[in-house]
């Protein structure tokens, strides 16, 4: 099965002062196209760093990120946002919607920065609210949404411009059980029918039930 995505000896540092802290120490691993990964570990263990590195919105200290075949280079700013634009969706803890945007004009909105504009971009919208089960609720505010409701928005938005990999930090986080668990259902039902690699970074064991495996972060490196 193709990789969607590769690390390999990623470390990062960071100076605080006349001290150096070492958040990763060399962390290597290969999720395939259609692959459910969870990553877990303590808090300050350095699993969002890791996830902010695979998502090209941090810079590895040393190691090689390869996004669908492509290589990242830090050092690039402009390729970053090419590969984040491309072939990355994201998904958070606090859905980070625009507050006077209904979910269809939220979505629509980055879709336009995928450089899907016009009625393309208000069709396309409107097929991923209703792949997430939002079909009655799109001319709705988020104020006006509930907690679950607002994750399938954002969830809508990181499936924009069809992605190869879906990178979620603690998406249940936010949620109850039960909403937790619908959510959970629909990203393993879209992983699944797309083909897209999904890497899940969370506290929350029932993320486990729709894993094909689990990667472990201590100490700033993968456990055995």
């Amino acid at each position: 099965m193709t990789a969607a995505i590769i690390a390999e000896g990623i470390t990062k540092e960071f100076r605080e002062g006349q001290e150096t802290l070492r958040i990763l120490r060399g962390i290597s691993l290969e999720v395939s196209q259609g692959e459910i990964v969870a990553i877990e570990g303590p808090s300050g263990s350095g699993k969002t760093t890791f996830i902010s590195i695979l998502g090209c919105l941090l810079g590895a200290t040393s190691g090689h990120v390869q996004v669908a075949g492509k290589d990242v280079n830090p050092k690039k700013p402009s390729r970053l946002a090419d590969i984040r634009r491309q072939h990355l969706g994201f998904v958070f803890q606090q859905f980070n919607l625009f507050p006077s945007l209904t979910a269809q004009e939220n979505v629509e909105y980055a879709l336009n920065l995928k450089g899907i504009v016009g009625a393309e971009a208000r069709k396309e919208a409107g097929e991923l609210l209703d792949r997430v089960g939002l079909e009655d609720r799109k001319h709705f505010l988020p104020r006006d949404m509930s907690g679950g409701q607002k994750q399938r928005i954002a969830i809508a938005r990181a499936l924009c411009g069809k992605p190869d990999v879906i990178l979620a930090d603690e998406p249940t986080a936010s949620l109850d059980s039960v909403v937790a668990e619908q959510v959970l259902t629909l990203f393993q039902k879209l992983a699944r029918e797309d083909g897209r690699a999904l890497l899940i970074v969370t506290h929350d064991s029932k993320v486990r039930r729709i894993t094909d495996r689990v990667a472990r972060i201590e100490a700033g490196l993968l456990a055995a």
